[in-house]
């Protein structure tokens, strides 16, 4: 036999094992339309049953494809949901921005679609393990796109998308991780439901597989009912007022207007206090401001801490507020949560400093490189310099866990304020840059960590969305958009912890591990098909 020959026989052997992916002209729609699905799933339409739906569709459609093609698939899928769903960054930065952004972030489904792609031995050989191997791909993949680079981009996560499903209830046991799992599970149950043949089981025993595979979609939501949330230890109450003092104009110069902006949180504060004094309003135990509601430093303009000091005064209560502080070194500025008290002004044991400054939004890294791309970097003239200690801070009626904007996407950084303490989380936010639909989300993220940690938690606007979120994730007081408002309830303190606090970062470890092991075991199988015809 000639070596054509042999080469002729080991091809047709080969295709005779391995089973063919969907056409081309199928799969890559139905890529388009898992992105667009995915998309659906947040904030501000919130459909969130199309989660897995959309998961589905791109496991599916890379699913026995090659390597390349999975990356350009996923990429599709990615480009479809990123580029809409980060349209807000793009208000006022320019199309350069968003577009490098978007395509960056696709890039990390262009990498889950070659993973997924690479499984497929092993989905074909071990069917039932389909949907499991699905939920670990996507938490692999947002493990990564969390981190990388510069610390990660956590926004588009599935977990964000189950805010009102029973699924979110979840996070209570292991974090965003567990519920991202739990949605990319339910979407390989569907993918491996669809997988199957379309005529219809003929005998009894054929529908087992097909009612299996039913009754595990039905246990996924089963579970996540079943997961008590609410507070954890704790039962004190303290009654909470949030300022939305508003901006004067929205866009990237709202803070040329700093003082106008202190000034409409003050008197915002003030005819709160007066309607206190008449009686119509019960005094609230804490103020909260939101971030950059002082974008003159206090610490450093007398005219600015007489302002603040004369709301604190008036109300009579603790103010958080969002502060931009000089310093400490020359050219440095600080993105910070101090409280200030009355009579006695600004607290300076109880000060948080952003951990997790924005790239390339609060300070740039590589600069030089940056201002090719997009002259809109030098907006940043100081770079904003990163905090060391987690926002815990003693309010007097209560320990609170501050984090400020971007910074509740990151699973660690919210942790950190609960196991220091922390008896009701706080995110100081200005979403004066960008849209409803951002704040939407974010706030959708405020209400996993609710559930998560087992706090009752409060997001403060500088132009909304600002709202109250109890424990089991419900949101009570919810402002407009591009408006002033304040929003007073009382919301209960908790001190104990849920499993998912307990357990950390550990899930997302094992989870991104398995998936570790099925990129391995796909390559065992690989190699294997490769010798079997020689």
């Amino acid at each position: 036999m000639t070596t054509l020959d042999r080469e002729e026989v080991r091809a047709t052997a080969v295709a005779r094992v391995t089973p063919r992916p969907l056409p081309l002209r199928v799969a890559v729609p139905m890529a388009v339309a898992a992105g667009l699905a995915l998309l659906a799933a947040f904030p501000p339409y919130g459909v969130w049953p199309l989660a897995p739906a959309g998961v589905a569709l791109l496991a599916a459609a890379a699913h026995r494809r090659r390597l390349r093609a999975g990356a350009g698939l996923g990429f599709l899928t990615g480009v479809a949901l990123f580029a809409p769903l980060l349209e807000w960054t793009n208000l006022h930065t320019g199309y350069v921005p968003w577009v490098l952004l978007s395509l960056l972030q696709a890039g990390y489904l262009a990498l889950l679609g070659v993973a997924t792609a690479w499984v497929s031995p092993l989905v074909d050989r071990y069917r039932w393990a389909w949907p499991a191997i699905t939920g670990v791909l996507w938490v692999g993949q947002e493990a990564l796109r969390d981190r990388t680079p510069f610390g990660g981009f956590p926004w588009g996560r599935l977990a964000f998308t189950q805010d009102t499903s029973p699924l979110l209830r979840l996070a209570a046991l292991g974090g965003a991780p567990l519920v991202t799992f739990a949605v990319a599970l339910t979407g390989g149950l569907l993918v491996t439901l669809a997988w199957r043949r379309w005529a219809p089981p003929r005998h009894a025993e054929q529908w087992r597989p097909v009612a299996g595979l039913l009754a595990a979609l039905v246990a996924v939501l089963g579970v996540g009912l079943a997961v008590p949330v609410g507070v954890r230890g704790g039962g004190e109450q303290v009654t909470v007022a949030i300022v939305q003092g508003n901006v004067p104009r929205l866009g990237l110069d709202f803070n040329a207007q700093r003082q106008a902006v202190l000034n409409n949180h003050v008197d915002a504060t003030l005819t709160l206090a007066e309607r206190v004094a008449a009686g119509t309003q019960r005094r609230p135990d804490l103020v909260v401001w939101p971030e950059n509601s002082s974008d003159i430093d206090p610490l450093r303009y007398p005219g600015a801490a007489d302002r603040i000091s004369q709301a604190a005064d008036a109300i009579g209560a603790p103010i958080l507020v969002g502060a931009v502080l000089l310093g400490p070194g020359e050219g440095q500025v600080r993105n910070a949560g101090l409280l200030w008290r009355p009579t006695s002004g600004p607290d300076l044991q109880q000060l948080y400093t952003k951990r997790h400054p924005v790239p390339f939004a609060e300070y740039v890294p590589l600069r030089t490189i940056a201002r090719m791309v997009s002259s809109e970097v030098d907006r940043v003239r100081s770079d904003f310099v990163p905090g060391t200690e987690p926002g815990v801070l003693d309010a007097g009626p209560a320990v609170l866990g501050d984090v400020i904007c971007f910074e509740v996407a990151y699973d660690g950084v919210v942790r950190d304020t609960v196991t220091g303490g922390a008896q009701l989380l706080v995110v100081q936010t200005n979403n004066a840059t960008f849209d409803v639909a951002e704040a939407r989300q974010q706030l959708a993220m405020v209400r996993l960590r609710a559930v998560e940690h087992g706090r009752a938690a409060l997001m403060a606007s500088t132009v909304g969305v600002s709202g109250f979120v109890s424990p089991d994730g419900r949101v009570t007081g919810a402002t407009g958009f591009n408006t002033a408002a304040v929003v007073i309830r009382q919301m209960q303190l908790g001190d104990g912890r849920t499993p998912a606090t307990l357990v950390g970062v550990w899930p997302e470890v094992a989870l991104a591990a398995l998936a570790v092991a099925a990129l391995a075991g796909a390559a065992v199988l690989r190699r294997r098909r490769e010798v079997a015809p020689g």
